[in-house]
């Protein structure tokens, strides 16, 4: 059970992890790799992806 703006919400733990912990994981990933390309570091869409078929 979360509390969320006084309210208290109940999450099993799959949906816990596929509403509120992988979005947030990928919105704080994307606007990281964002920042480090607007300040000039050298990135491309592969180092943002990574190699496809790799684990």
């Amino acid at each position: 059970m979360i509390k969320m703006r006084g309210t208290e919400v109940r999450f099993t733990r799959l949906s816990y992890v596929l509403r509120m912990s992988l979005p947030n994981f990928y919105f704080h990933l994307t606007t990281a790799y964002d920042i480090l390309r607007h300040n000039g570091m050298p990135l491309g869409k592969m180092d943002f992806i990574g190699k496809v078929g790799s684990l």
